[in-house]
């Protein structure tokens, strides 16, 4: 134990092992991953580390958002916020004093795709914290009066963000862009919707996705293998075998170009544009991952922000993301910027847009570009809890541990070639769809 962990205890232990676990200069090299099996078949990967009395753990499930009945938007994030408000034999309070008691941090969050759970806590308490787990999953409560509650908190929320630019730009992009799929359901859901969830409509949830085939489990710090295979069916081995949902279908984004203008009364407006993108397992995934921090996701040096910010002065920032989904890609991105000037800042994006779509990048843009990829990417391995994360990734990627030694070996076989024929057959200027909320000037 350190000297900050004698004096601060559980919780400095919990900051400082964290922060510590791999020194980041070589973090991406040093990682060696395993895959345990448990006695049930559940399956984690682990990276094993004994150097502080830590463990970091990260699971999910396919089971996010889209997969919210019609009419009941919400639902996933309603049980992400209920989960550790009461479980087995103790109510919310109970629950949570052991939490506290343990010094066992448990979060939940959803996304489209995916609905995710972190746990830290010391190793001296990973048995139980792995217990608190499986309660968690398994046996929820979802009380009465702790259901009304957690949803009268997500209503609140809901309604700030109606008044909130930024907010309506998603919603309109989403809502318009996938108009008849799951997709373009509020994953937070609405005032009606919240209202319309019932405690039985979270058991079913709950049963119907927490499954173990449906289970993706990445585990680092101080535990070996065989011990984590038997805490994998602590925390896991009580869910039902497989997953009852419907898959979510796949979708096109409809996206035909153009202007969608929805009027709000303030003085800056945000604009949320995008377009077609590319699957994660592409063969020109990685290509396109280069020229989109070229064209906007590369800070400072994207030329978009060059060109918006730099030269012009529109925009505090703009940028530009691949986004690869489960059942769809995107190529989004985003600016805000004063009423009188949105215009001018739509107009830029666009002429970027098209002069990348013709000539790609140069070959210096292109050098630099593989620099800061390849040389930033072990600062992702500074804490347990970001490791931990980054294996549940992998894993629902469909990649394999060797990843990690390999991504930059795959950023550096790129050549100039490959991302000028990409920009020319991905970037469609014509199709580049843009949602503004405010009241943008001339448009």
């Amino acid at each position: 134990m350190t000297v900050l962990q004698r004096i601060a205890g559980p919780a400095a232990a919990l900051a400082a092992g964290a922060l510590a676990l791999f020194a980041v200069s070589a973090a991406s090299a040093a990682v060696e991953v395993r895959k345990v099996v448990s006695p049930s078949g559940i399956v984690a990967w682990l990276v094993e580390d004994r150097s502080n009395p830590i463990v970091s753990v990260s699971f999910g499930f396919r089971a996010g958002g889209s997969y919210d009945p019609p009419g009941k938007e919400g639902l996933a994030e309603l049980a992400s916020v209920l989960l550790d408000e009461g479980a087995g034999p103790m109510d919310a309070l109970a629950f949570q004093k052991k939490l506290e008691k343990l010094s066992i941090r448990l979060n939940f969050e959803v996304g489209r795709d995916q609905f995710r759970g972190t746990l830290r806590t010391l190793s001296r308490n990973r048995d139980a914290a792995f217990e608190t787990i499986g309660l968690a999953l398994s046996r929820p409560r979802f009380d009465v009066d702790a259901v009304e509650r957690m949803r009268a908190g997500l209503l609140s929320t809901y309604l700030r963000n109606s008044r909130r630019p930024r907010y309506l730009a998603r919603r309109t992009f989403w809502s318009s862009a996938y108009p008849d799929h799951p997709y373009g359901r509020p994953v937070s859901g609405t005032d009606k919707s919240l209202g319309a969830i019932s405690r039985a409509d979270l058991q079913r949830f709950v049963a119907d996705n927490f499954t173990r085939d449906n289970l993706f489990v990445g585990v680092v710090g101080d535990v070996t293998p065989a011990r984590l295979a038997v805490l994998l069916d602590k925390a896991f081995g009580g869910l039902p075998a497989q997953q009852k949902a419907r898959p979510v279908p796949a979708a096109a984004p409809k996206l035909p170009g153009g202007i969608s203008v929805r009027q709000f009364d303030t003085p800056q407006s945000v604009v949320m544009f995008g377009q077609p993108g590319l699957p994660r397992r592409h063969p020109d995934y990685y290509a396109a991952y280069i020229l989109n921090h070229i064209l906007g996701g590369g800070g400072f040096t994207s030329r978009l922000y060059l060109e918006i910010r730099e030269k012009r002065g529109l925009a505090y920032s703009v940028y530009s993301y691949l986004w690869p989904m489960r059942r769809t890609a995107l190529m989004l991105g985003g600016v805000a910027t004063q009423n009188a000037r949105v215009a001018e800042s739509v107009a830029i994006v666009r002429a970027e847009w098209a002069r990348m779509a013709e000539t790609g990048p140069s070959a210096e843009e292109l050098a630099a570009a593989k620099k800061f990829l390849t040389g930033s990417y072990p600062l992702r391995f500074s804490s347990s809890p970001q490791i931990a994360d980054m294996l549940v990734g992998l894993q629902f990627e469909g990649l394999e541990p060797d990843y990690f030694a390999e991504r930059n070996g795959l950023i550096e076989r790129v050549t100039l070639a490959d991302v000028r024929r990409v920009a020319k057959s991905l970037l469609k200027p014509d199709r580049l769809t843009f949602f503004i909320v405010g009241r943008p000037a001339g448009l």
